[in-house]
């Protein structure tokens, strides 16, 4: 009762939200709370945000194999595109989720440019448009999400450069929507530069 009375305090005059969020967390926060995800997505539809985005690292997907049916039940509150392995999995409509597990920034970077070398392409044209249109996922989130005290990972090491960065001090299994409040008003509260 305390925390939703809180939860209508914390959305009072809540206005500016981020349109794209990353949640960062880790393989043993997946395996300690794997129905977060799900708890999370279905916070952001509903408070209109246009699209989320979590990334899952390990080095080992396998290991969170057990969690494939809880992260694929998302797609019955939003459309899921799913990276495991080497596989990309879409279902569901409505709100777009992403859901990449074990994937590296470096590593994307670095097949971008294996695959414009593959391509023919000129060194010399090579810029930031031409290096965006190689990479995996097309996503600027306005906000990073990071729960727990570990440090961030190289995921979207190029999409998030102008990206504002929070992090929590509650482990995802522990996450809260009063947390996640807080973490939209600190967001409201930043003057974005955008790298000016």
């Amino acid at each position: 009762m305390i925390y939703r009375l809180y939860e209508k305090y914390l959305l009072r005059n809540l206005s500016t939200l981020p349109q794209q969020i990353c949640f960062m967390i880790t393989e043993q926060d997946m395996l300690d709370a794997p129905g977060n995800l799900c708890l999370a997505a279905q916070w952001c539809r509903d408070l209109g945000i246009g699209s989320v985005m979590f990334h899952i690292s390990t080095a080992d997907p396998a290991r969170l194999a057990r969690c494939l049916p809880l992260i694929r039940a998302v797609s019955s509150i939003g459309r899921l595109t799913l990276h495991y392995r080497d596989e990309k999995e879409v279902s569901g409509e409505g709100m777009h989720v992403t859901v990449a597990i074990g994937k590296s920034g470096r590593e994307e970077i670095a097949c971008c440019v294996r695959r414009m070398a593959e391509d023919g392409i000129d060194p010399a044209s090579v810029d930031e448009d031409l290096l965006e249109s190689y990479l995996t996922f097309d996503y600027e989130p306005d906000l990073v999400i990071k729960t727990g005290g570990d440090h961030l990972t190289d995921f979207l090491i190029w999409q998030s450069v102008y990206s504002e960065l929070f992090f929590l001090d509650v482990n995802w299994a522990l996450l809260r929507k009063v947390d996640f409040i807080r973490a939209l008003r600190d967001f409201q509260s930043r003057a974005r530069r955008f790298g000016r």
